[in-house]
């Protein structure tokens, strides 16, 4: 796991984006595609809205998911939001290339299951990505990986519903398709995730974060968060 530590979050979030932008040309020149997986939550915003800015080629770029509330479409509690404010509507890239989780549907097992076919769709099978932005939550979860829930021992599919988190479900990507992504990209920022990085870096399973690969893990964080390391 390599960490790279800037001086606040605006700049963690810039080299996060530029770091973004160099792996699409890569992965655009080499395999005519890159294909991305964005977290919610409010700390890839200025990430994001940075990304719709850099030189990247976008006719071959796809945007994933990692997680998702199940909450109405058009809601302000959807992970949706974000991406579509701080990404679709600054960048070149078109709606269709941009994947949305379908937590709306009535029946959220075939939701899961339709989503998993996606990747497949996109990215083979098993799917690999080319990256995953993840977050750090201060109890040690990234995606919607939490601490007690089922779903951290899921192996066997790519896509999966979590139990109630914070009042709400969500549909999050699991281990075994973060776990074989080509490169995972951590952006943590904020005094009240230092514990908790300091506990990443040491590679504490005990947390959920601390289950993710570190081999092509990269870590953008600011002195803040970084206090403890």
């Amino acid at each position: 796991m390599n960490i790279i530590i800037r001086d606040d979050a605006d700049a963690a979030a810039r080299e996060a984006a530029a770091i973004i932008a160099a792996a699409a040309c890569t992965a655009v020149a080499a395999r005519g595609r890159f294909i991305m997986a964005v977290s919610g939550g409010s700390t890839p915003r200025k990430m994001l809205r940075e990304l719709a800015d850099e030189a990247v080629p976008w006719e071959g770029v796809h945007v994933l998911q990692v997680d998702e509330r199940v909450a109405p479409a058009g809601g302000p509690d959807r992970n949706l939001i974000l991406l579509r404010e701080s990404l679709l509507e600054h960048s070149p890239l078109r709606p269709g290339q941009m994947y949305a989780m379908p937590v709306e549907l009535p029946d959220l097992g075939a939701a899961a299951m339709r989503y998993a076919e996606t990747l497949q769709e996109l990215a083979g099978s098993p799917p690999m990505l080319d990256l995953v932005h993840l977050g750090l939550g201060t109890d040690g979860h990234t995606a919607s990986l939490v601490p007690g829930d089922p779903v951290l021992d899921i192996t066997s599919t790519d896509v999966a519903l979590t139990g109630i988190y914070q009042q709400q479900r969500r549909m999050t990507l699991t281990y075994p398709l973060l776990n074989r992504s080509r490169c995972i990209l951590w952006l943590v920022t904020g005094s009240a995730k230092a514990g908790m990085l300091a506990r990443l870096r040491d590679g504490d399973t005990s947390i959920p974060a601390g289950r993710i690969s570190r081999v092509q893990a990269l870590v953008l964080t600011d002195k803040k968060a970084a206090g403890q390391l």
